[in-house]
């Protein structure tokens, strides 16, 4: 894989292991400028893993993560904070200060990374806010928020530095269909209109289906299919068509790996 200046993130048989448990068995795939790209597969397939390791917090033991033009794991500390700086992070669940209001929220990493000015943070922090359609929700505390709000504020809290890269783990989880849908759009829309390069990782396919321009699915450690929107909702791969139909008989099987249960029932 050669670096290409159309594509922000370049990943290259990237390989990871806690301990024995191998998540990632080598993984390949690229992100372009200014698109929304959705990494898809069932739960602990690796998929928030990947992007921890995009953003530094994990190393590799094989590959390679180049974003931009930095390779993240070889980054120094200082130069790895910088390189943060130009990227959104968007929690799972949220990850929202319990103790501080919406306002102050959304100012954390103004006020933490930057030395503008206390007027200057307000009117920004507004802006975003407005921009997720929060703006009158400033002063509530998050215990305050339902839970589509409080991804609103996840959301206008990672966009608050306006980053070139903003990546979502599970943003769709445990949402009403409103909530959910109304969070799918702002995804989409902030995307475009900041002109900036988005990744969600989710197992929620009909919504991600909607708002994304290219998908990648993960199983067992590797890709095994990626596509547009059409093109996956097309594919014959067995994972993709389990995954995507919602079939209970697939690759993907019910039961954890075991002796067979006449045998466990003979030893007990």
């Amino acid at each position: 894989m050669t670096t290409d200046n159309s594509h922000l993130i370049e990943i290259e048989n990237l390989h990871f292991a806690f301990g024995d448990n191998r998540v990632l068995r080598g993984i390949n795939l690229q992100v372009p400028r200014g698109k929304v790209v959705a990494i898809l597969g069932v739960s602990g397939s690796g998929k928030s893993t990947l992007l921890k390791l995009i953003g530094g917090q994990l190393r590799p033991n094989q590959g390679r993560v180049t974003v931009g033009d930095r390779v993240i794991h070889e980054l120094a500390n200082d130069a790895l904070y910088e390189a943060r700086r130009e990227m959104g992070m968007m929690f799972q669940a949220g990850g929202l200060f319990s103790d501080l209001t919406v306002f102050d929220n959304v100012a954390f990493p103004l006020r933490e990374l930057t030395d503008l000015p206390d007027d200057l943070i307000r009117t920004l922090v507004l802006m975003k806010l407005d921009a997720v359609g929060l703006r009158g929700a400033q002063c509530l505390t998050p215990s305050e928020l339902s839970g589509g709000m409080a991804r609103r504020v996840a959301l206008a809290r990672a966009i608050a530095l306006d980053p070139s890269l903003i990546m979502y783990d599970e943003p769709f989880a445990g949402l009403d269909p409103i909530s959910l849908n109304v969070v799918g759009n702002l995804i989409r829309r902030l995307n475009d209109a900041l002109d900036v390069t988005s990744i969600v990782v989710t197992y929620d396919v009909s919504e991600s289906l909607k708002i994304v321009d290219y998908a990648y699915f993960i199983h067992d450690g590797v890709v095994v299919a990626e596509g547009s929107a059409d093109e996956v909702l097309a594919s014959r791969d067995a994972f993709v068509d389990q995954f995507v139909h919602i079939k209970s008989d697939g690759p993907v099987a019910f039961h954890h790996a075991a002796q067979p249960y006449r045998e466990a029932l003979r030893l007990a």
